[in-house]
């Protein structure tokens, strides 16, 4: 494997190079409709982009990342988690971007999805250019392309029919587009005529308003949607874009539109790829956006530090369907990572140069501003967690019981026990949470239990410091149940319960040396 193609986002890269050739500028793009919540399976085409852009660049490549927003396309369907839903129904069939914000907070419901995307995007080190449609759809920046498209419409129907069977075949008189009413605002009209020049008469069938508008001037006329994707295409030269499997299947958005933009605007399309969709582990359901079941990027950065969130999509080929967890696999893909990082500073071996390239280059890749000059001191997930909980979840507390050896290393500690604290509040099973009790606090124990539990506060708590290891310390436990007579067992559900109100619990040993003699000595010593 080549160094410079060690990820899927440098084949990608190699690709557009070899097919489009060298150039100034390399343009690649993204883009969605802000009709609802913008979730985690919209952001892996975004940041399935920044990869390409990342490793164009690496190619010392001057690239344009263009994100456009749809906000100009129709609004067909208040999803389910909006407020004030019957207030906004009235606003249905009119552009998105004319609705407004049910939550006060910005001058449209568009723009509400956008702000909210554009302002957590760069915590992921994600900042592309934004495109709003609205804006250059009222600005006539589309005008030579909407009459071209209208003296190309009986070639746009044959290329839109070549994919449909006889019932499916466009029927009557067709326009390749639709018409915003000046009056009511509503897409709800029919083309009359067009001058063959750039005057277009239309109806509304809502308020039965009639008028003649200019292209060149007009503010609601906007292309249809498998005709608007290749004409901005070919405006924005783009070089590079990616779609979900929805429009990468045969006969799809990308077929018909790979067609139009050659025979109609006479360009190439872009190069792309198919990327498939995501499930959600741990939070039930799949994900809606009618519906409004969905999670979005803040919740994943809730649990998953950014450096996490880049890691999950880097290493992950874009046609794999997977699932994000929310879990007990959340510690599982934090010990993954470490690993990785391990690799990629290579504190641990790979099992060849080839595993060793992808490794690392994963890890760059999920990186936010590169690779860091020090490598970051690595507090397991599962061990932070327990860390908190001993300390009430206070992160102060928790980062004095780790090694830290460098500054440095304090801010990417405190993002990660901040999403081990969110974990554990809202995501974590409910048998990995624990709280201790506090000092002199007992528990229902029979007689026998309590001289065990005295016993392993004499002799294992109060000597707990004394321990190099959580073998011999796990010793000193078994040899507390011997003397007791007892079952390991039942020594040890014993302690639990004394500890934390459980029956199960942390690993023992570890456990008690991680609490500490103080603390442990004050619990036990209601026995």
């Amino acid at each position: 494997m080549s160094k410079k193609n060690a990820h899927w986002a440098d084949e990608t890269a190699e690709k557009i190079i070899h097919e489009k050739g060298e150039k100034a500028l390399y343009t690649c793009a993204s883009g969605i409709t802000p009709s609802g919540t913008v979730h985690i399976g919209n952001f892996r085409e975004i940041i399935s982009v920044d990869l390409v852009v990342r490793a164009l660049r690496r190619r010392g490549k001057n690239v344009r990342f263009i994100y456009s927003w749809d906000d100009y396309d129709v609004f067909r369907k208040v999803p389910e988690n909006m407020p004030n839903r019957n207030e906004l129904e009235q606003y249905l069939r009119k552009a998105i971007t004319t609705v407004p914000d049910p939550w006060g907070r910005n001058e449209s419901y568009a723009r509400h999805h956008e702000v909210d995307v554009e302002s957590v995007l760069p915590r992921v080190g994600i900042e592309p250019e934004y495109l709003y449609q609205t804006e250059r759809y009222r600005a006539s920046l589309y005008a030579e392309g909407i009459k071209k498209a209208l003296e190309k419409r009986g070639v746009l129907r044959q290329i839109l029919d070549k994919f449909r069977d006889e019932e499916h075949k466009i029927q009557g008189e067709w326009w390749p587009v639709s018409v915003f009413c000046d009056k009511c605002g509503r897409d709800e009209t029919e083309i009359l005529n067009w001058n063959g020049e750039w005057t277009l008469n239309y109806r509304c069938l809502s308020c039965k308003n009639e008028e003649s508008v200019d292209l060149r001037s007009a503010k609601g006329v906007k292309l249809l949607w498998r005709v608007d994707w290749p004409m901005r295409w070919a405006q924005e030269q783009v070089d590079f874009e990616p779609a979900g499997k929805d429009h990468h299947s045969q006969g799809g958005s990308f077929d018909t539109s790979r067609l139009v933009c050659k025979q109609v605007y006479n360009f190439d399309a872009p190069v792309t790829f198919r990327y498939d969709f995501i499930g959600i582990k741990g939070k039930g359901g799949k994900m809606s956006s009618s519906k409004g079941e969905v999670i979005d990027l803040p919740a994943l950065l809730k649990v998953y530090t950014p450096e996490l969130v880049r890691y999950i999509f880097a290493g992950t080929r874009p046609n794999t369907e997977f699932t994000i967890s929310f879990d007990l696999d959340v510690i599982k893909i934090y010990e993954d990572y470490d690993r990785t990082e391990r690799i990629a500073f290579g504190v641990e071996k790979a099992k060849n140069e080839e595993a060793f390239e992808r490794e690392k280059r994963v890890y760059e890749l999920s990186q936010i501003n590169g690779m860091p000059s020090l490598m970051p001191l690595q507090a397991p997930f599962r061990h932070l967690c327990n860390l908190l909980q001993i300390a009430d979840g206070d992160i102060e507390k928790c980062i004095a019981r780790l090694n830290v050896q460098h500054e440095e290393q304090i801010p990417r500690l405190k993002q990660r026990c901040e999403c081990a604290i969110n974990w554990l509040s809202e995501d974590a099973p409910p048998e990995f949470c624990f709280k201790l009790r506090g000092a002199g606090e007992k528990t229902d124990l029979n007689e026998a239990e309590c001289a065990a539990i005295r016993d392993l506060r004499d002799n294992v708590a109060a000597n707990i410091n004394s321990y190099t290891d959580d073998k011999s310390c796990a010793q000193a436990i078994y040899d507390v149940a011997e003397r007791a007579g007892m079952d390991a067992k039942a020594l040890f559900n014993a302690v639990y319960r004394a500890l934390i109100g459980k029956e199960q619990g942390p690993r023992l040993a570890s456990f008690l040396r991680i609490i500490g003699r103080e603390r442990l000595v004050d619990i036990l010593s209601a026995y």
